[in-house]
């Protein structure tokens, strides 16, 4: 399964820079829709992303309407995670995809209201106590791209260590 981070108008860039680690990590692609809050070389972003940088597979859309125009939703499997979610992130079934793309908003305002409700059943949500704005985003992505991972299995991500073998 191919798994696509996307990035809406990002403006933290330590946010941004520990998404990106963490897509390094797991193997997945990661979207940067602009404007962005910050320059890509900005010094905050490249050290939370550290040596991860060149593990890293980033695309660049200029605006929301050009990403969905190469990626429409009527075609790809599209997840909008948003406080308004319809369901919680993990009652989804992402197994049955073999693309699965998670969409996320800037950290100020979230996603277009008008986009989540034209596409209000692929909303999804984190679970969390009333009256609370919202988790961290790059905490977000972590969340719902490991359940996304661990509903297939963990695919091509290491599972064991060794480190104890030669000790």
């Amino acid at each position: 399964m191919i798994l696509h981070i996307v990035m809406v108008e990002p403006e933290i860039p330590q946010n941004t820079g520990n998404i990106a680690r963490t897509c390094a990590a797991i193997g997945a692609k990661l979207h940067l829709v602009k404007p962005l809050g910050f320059e890509i070389s900005n010094k905050y972003l490249k050290r939370a992303g550290l040596d991860y940088w060149d593990k890293l597979d980033i695309e660049q859309h200029e605006t929301l309407t050009d990403f969905l125009s190469q990626y429409p939703p009527e075609k790809y499997s599209i997840f909008f995670s948003t406080t308004k979610g319809k369901q919680v992130y993990s009652e989804v079934n992402y197994a049955k995809f073999n693309e699965v793309f998670i969409v996320f908003g800037k950290e100020t305002k979230g996603l277009p209201e008008n986009l989540l409700l034209t596409y209000i059943d692929n909303t999804i949500r984190i679970p969390m106590r009333v009256h609370l704005r919202s988790l961290n985003l790059a905490n977000s992505v972590a969340i719902v791209a490991y359940e996304v991972l661990r509903q297939k299995n963990f695919e091509n991500l290491q599972m064991t260590s060794n480190y104890f073998d030669n000790q």
